[in-house]
């Protein structure tokens, strides 16, 4: 029972939630506080917890079954959980059914809105993983799809969406997007040879990198756009520039000639940032409203 678990628990890569999760915090706590002037409460916190393991569960399963003839080809993913033989078809099945059953509940018991939103985000959980099939903006879609995390929470808590809430949207899309293009540059011999788009297939990886960048220089920027349209004070401040500085890091260890790091500047930094931006963020919060 506990290795069938655990192997679950590797297929959803569970510990690449330390990307999103922060961040679908993030979105729920200052969402409250921009518009009812307080900070969520515990049951808004569990329910949104509860939705972002559903939603990511559901998405990495379906990812895993979709792609799991490409993925049995690839010597970097031939291991994974379904090639290997150590999951089977219908029990991926009914672990993603079972997610996108917790995701509906938690929906039903946060705001309305939320629970009238659940179609596109299921729509884009289901379609990401064709995106790479017919187009290399596939690492957007990736970044829209994972950037509903915190747009959800704010939605779930508030009730509404505003300007504010879609710059946060837009500005966890060209990160998650941006980190997405570095690694998959390591996939861009197999993703040529299987007739799969990616930026670095269409553009080069030297090309993609830049690219990659010009993403974060955005990200950075709504980072800044997001202090401005709120009331957010000097811990956030604090925060943000300790992002740069692993966004500054992050490229600054990956070049066109050695990739050798990619595994540091996409799990390690991207994992650093999320959480860092997160506490930062909290506290500034927390100090004022708690």
């Amino acid at each position: 029972m506990y290795k069938k678990v655990a192997i679950f628990l590797q297929m959803i890569k569970f510990e690449h939630t330390v990307f999103a999760l922060p961040f679908a915090f993030m979105g729920a706590l200052i969402g409250n506080v921009a518009i009812h002037q307080q900070l969520p409460s515990w049951a808004q916190i569990g329910w949104v917890l509860l939705a972002m393991f559903g939603a990511r569960s559901a998405a990495m399963g379906l990812n895993r079954l979709i792609d799991r003839v490409s993925d049995a080809k690839n010597p970097r993913t031939s291991n994974r959980a379904i090639p290997a033989g150590l999951l089977q078809i219908g029990e991926v099945l009914l672990f993603i059914l079972a997610s996108f059953a917790m995701l509906f509940l938690a929906a039903f018991m946060l705001d309305p809105l939320a629970f009238k939103l659940l179609p596109i985000a299921v729509i884009m959980l289901v379609a990401y993983s064709y995106t790479k099939r017919f187009t290399w903006l596939c690492h957007v879609v990736l970044g829209l799809t994972i950037a509903l995390a915190p747009l959800g929470a704010w939605a779930a808590v508030t009730g509404v969406v505003d300007w504010t809430a879609i710059v946060f949207f837009i500005t966890i899309t060209f990160w998650i997007a941006g980190f997405d293009i570095i690694y998959s540059c390591q996939d861009v011999d197999f993703d040529r040879k299987e007739g799969l788009y990616s930026i670095p297939v269409r553009f080069g990886v030297a090309k993609s990198l830049k690219i990659a960048r010009v993403f974060h220089i955005i990200t950075a920027l709504g980072f800044i756009a997001l202090l401005l349209m709120t009331n957010l004070g000097g811990w956030y401040i604090a925060g943000m520039v300790i992002a740069y500085l692993i966004l500054f890091y992050e490229h600054y260890i990956v070049s066109p000639d050695d990739l050798s790091r990619l595994q540091t500047a996409f799990f390690t930094m991207n994992g650093v940032l999320s959480i860092v931006v997160f506490s930062f963020t909290l506290i500034d919060l927390v100090v004022r409203y708690y």
